[in-house]
């Protein structure tokens, strides 16, 4: 792995779980699912319930559900996890939570669709004695721990990624397009956070919105702004993940606009744009030990051990609870470390980046 993330992982399950990755993931079912090694946990008494909050995103159904369960199998057979998927609604999350609860889980595992939604289930979790971790995204309210990347990091290296990539175009009037994620995720004040940080000054942000981390919405947000700036004047565009990147993309080319984008997830789509020089850059989260950490903190709670070895930082929360944190470090993803990074790990072979479209552009980023 890249010698700048705080934990060597080799990734030895992922490529198999990558294999079918798509470009784009659809909005799939909000219903709860289980998975156990052994019969002896049900009825709760050994459950640890894991709740994500959407999959358009790519990454939650293909990475961390299977990763977090393998892990959890790992260290506690006996462990029943609970699973469901709030398919982008934080009622239906809510909801979700409640039946968890009902059913006597001892551990919630919550990536919020709405962090301050979100706190009236956290509350009611807690008042039932179960205890919480807050996966991805800090939620509000009295969680037990958290783990995630430390993310205004990764949008100083989006900022960065960004003026890398127009170089010499990088000047204090040269406009850039900003699509943010969605206000109701506090990783995405934190992406913008340190976005900023990195270009103040030496770029003009000359449009900002919220694209809601949807690449529908961020497209049409995106059209706006080119037709508002005219395509000619726009130098860089910012978007806060690859799945909007996707559709920026598009409004690029139908607008004639030829500037960098970049984005964050290393989404296999995304590899594959970067290789076809169509995106400029994204940020790696290594999955996996996100996923591990949070299992790990999970397994621990629920035995009732300390979790102090894992969580090691701490991150106040929104609602002004200071939460045990483990915060992992994000790496900048380009054409030139590829193999460095998500071939490394085994997140993605090579053949599956270097398809029959890709191919002769791998060959001259050196893939194949």
């Amino acid at each position: 792995m890249n010698s700048t993330l705080r934990r060597t992982v080799v990734v030895t399950t992922a490529v198999s779980i990558a294999l079918g990755l798509a470009a784009c993931g659809k909005a799939g079912s909000s219903n709860a699912s289980s998975s156990s090694s052994s019969s002896s946990a049900a009825g709760g008494s050994q459950a640890i319930g894991l709740l994500l909050p959407e999959n358009t995103t790519t990454r939650y159904e293909q990475f961390d559900k299977p990763l977090f369960e393998a892990k959890v199998k790992a260290l506690a057979p006996n462990v029943t996890v609970q699973y469901a998927n709030a398919g982008g609604s934080a009622q239906t999350q809510a909801q979700q939570v409640q039946t968890m609860i009902n059913q006597g889980v001892k551990v919630l595992v919550i990536d919020a669709q709405d962090s301050a939604q979100i706190k009236a289930s956290v509350q009611a979790a807690h008042d039932k004695g179960i205890k919480v971790v807050a996966y991805d995204r800090l939620a509000q309210g009295p969680v037990d721990a958290y783990v995630s990347f430390d993310n205004e990091k990764v949008g100083e290296l989006q900022g960065q990624g960004l003026l890398q990539a127009m170089g010499s175009a990088a000047t204090a009037s040269a406009k850039v397009v900003e699509i943010d994620g969605d206000s109701a995720d506090p990783n995405a004040a934190d992406f913008k956070k340190g976005f900023t940080t990195a270009v103040q000054g030496k770029v003009d942000i000359a449009y900002d919105a919220s694209g809601l981390w949807k690449p529908d919405v961020a497209a049409q947000k995106a059209t706006a702004a080119f037709n508002q700036l005219g395509a000619k004047n726009v130098a860089g565009v910012y978007s806060a993940n690859d799945g909007m990147a996707a559709g920026i993309v598009t409004s690029m080319k139908n607008a004639g606009v030829k500037a960098p984008i970049g984005g964050q997830d290393a989404q296999l789509d995304a590899v594959q744009r970067i290789v076809a020089g169509t995106q400029a850059y994204t940020v790696y989260k290594a999955y996996k030990p996100e996923a591990e950490a949070a299992a790990t903190l999970a397994v621990d709670l629920l035995n009732g051990q300390s979790i102090t070895s894992v969580a090691t930082a701490t991150k106040t929360s929104l609602s002004g609870n200071t939460v045990p944190s483990d915060l992992l470090t994000p790496v900048l993803l380009t054409k030139a470390n590829i193999k460095d990074t998500v071939v490394a790990d085994g997140l993605y072979t090579v053949s599956q980046i270097c398809t029959s479209d890709f191919a002769t552009a791998c060959k001259a980023a050196g893939l194949q």
